[in-house]
């Protein structure tokens, strides 16, 4: 290509246009490029600017949820480790105290077997915490669905007559990995 030739002939162009289509074309040309500089530099800035407090805060959350499950796990493996009777018999104890009728133990090796018949969730919840932190029990199955038999009735709310959602229950069975002998 003949860039010498081209470049006359484009200075030419440019010497022949009116003094006002000169400045317009300088004008477009400025505008672009402004465009430009913005899509290209300034607005990926500005909005990374406004993002990162809100990804700070989440970072930071999700660092303390880390934190809490290093403490959690550095807390159990300095616990003393008891012995496999010791785990049965706490497992037993709290699934007495927590689910009481609800709830049937079954030992089969290292692994423990609950089966649930409408056994309240948040009581559940309760014993599958402390199963893990007594008992160093794990949860390696879980097979659970909703029971169909209803909550006992909540009471009536103050504002009106109709009772608050009754709790969930479920049936089922939980397989739990008990510590080594």
């Amino acid at each position: 290509m003949n860039s010498p030739i081209k470049n006359i002939s484009l200075q030419a162009r440019w010497k022949a246009l009116a003094p006002r289509e000169q400045n317009l074309i300088l004008a477009a040309g400025t505008v672009v490029a402004l465009a430009l500089l913005w899509w290209l530099a300034l607005a990926p800035a500005l909005n990374t600017l406004r993002t990162a407090p809100a990804r700070h805060a989440a970072l930071d959350a999700q660092l303390q949820r880390m934190q809490n499950l290093q403490a959690e796990a550095l807390q159990l493996q300095a616990a003393p480790r008891s012995a496999p009777g010791d785990s049965v018999a706490s497992l037993r104890g709290s699934l007495t105290q927590r689910l009481g009728a609800t709830a049937q133990l079954s030992l089969v090796g290292d692994r423990a077997t609950v089966t649930l018949k409408g056994a309240p969730a948040d009581a559940l919840a309760q014993w599958l915490a402390q199963a893990r932190s007594n008992a160093l029990a794990v949860p390696v199955e879980a097979r659970l669905t909703r029971s169909p038999a209803a909550a006992a009735p909540a009471p009536a709310t103050h504002l009106g007559s109709t009772p608050a959602a009754a709790a969930p229950r479920w049936d089922g069975s939980l397989v739990l990995a008990l510590p080594a002998r």
